[in-house]
């Protein structure tokens, strides 16, 4: 019986390293870290994927309450929590593109309460929401664990954190916050561009014209026709963004 518990201890500790990485993983990243899905729920996919992984890995034996063994535990958290933030970059970009594009037609106060974003416009919700469904669709969450997996390869339990090129990698990455979601909406974009600059020469040639009258209600029709005219490019401008993010956070994780 003593021989069993010992057993079962130095096998708790093992399975204890990489499901501190799958945890702050799927804490961080989109679908997976959504409030919907509560605490146990989140901590028995953690556990149910960590035990998938487990047999595949090599994990040294580390005392957990050492000095040593509380850095090597929050190299685990900063790993796992920075491949998460790469695919929440990516969903921001969405979210952006999204509040450009509604602040453009009239649609910037039309807000609705998300338990996860807060307050953001309802076309961003929509953005979203289609940006998750193209990341199932692309199998993405598959693509996630597996690039997990590949992590414990290059960066194994017990070795040093990410580099500081990775590091620096990951900031620069971070500008396609901004960079991604303008190309997600950029024909929109130029449209209510070219449309506000036309509106606005006619309230110049035609003073007594109520511009604001005629041009606000015609934007988000106009807007929303742009929106299902463009909805191809944007699949596949995000399609090619969600495979950016999965390149990077092999290429990540390999430095």
């Amino acid at each position: 019986m003593k021989y069993l518990m010992v057993e079962l201890l130095d096998l708790s500790q093992q399975f204890l390293w990489p499901f501190v990485r799958v945890s702050s993983l799927f804490l961080t990243a989109p679908i997976f870290g959504a409030s919907a899905l509560n605490l146990r729920a989140r901590v028995a996919i953690g556990a149910v994927v960590t035990a998938l992984i487990f047999p595949q890995i090599e994990v040294p034996v580390i005392d957990p309450f050492t000095f040593s063994g509380l850095s090597y535990m929050f190299n685990e958290v900063v790993v796992g929590a920075m491949m998460g933030l790469v695919l929440q970059i990516v969903a921001a970009a969405i979210i952006l593109s999204g509040q450009i594009i509604a602040g453009g037609m009239g649609l910037g106060m039309a807000n609705m309460i998300d338990p996860n974003l807060g307050n953001i416009p309802t076309l961003s919700n929509f953005f979203l929401v289609l940006g998750l469904l193209v990341f199932l669709t692309l199998g993405g969450h598959l693509v996630l664990i597996s690039i997990l997996l590949d992590s414990y390869e290059h960066l194994p339990v017990g070795a040093s954190a990410l580099s500081l090129f990775s590091i620096n990698s990951f900031i620069s990455w971070s500008s396609n916050i901004f960079v991604g979601a303008v190309s997600l909406v950029l024909p929109v974009l130029v449209c209510l561009l070219m449309i506000n600059v036309c509106f606005g020469v006619i309230a110049r040639a035609s003073p007594s014209f109520n511009i604001f009258a005629v041009g606000f209600p015609a934007l988000i029709p106009v807007g929303l026709f742009l929106i299902m005219l463009t909805l191809a490019f944007y699949f596949t401008r995000l399609e090619s963004i969600w495979y950016s993010s999965f390149e990077f956070l092999q290429a990540m994780i390999r430095k």
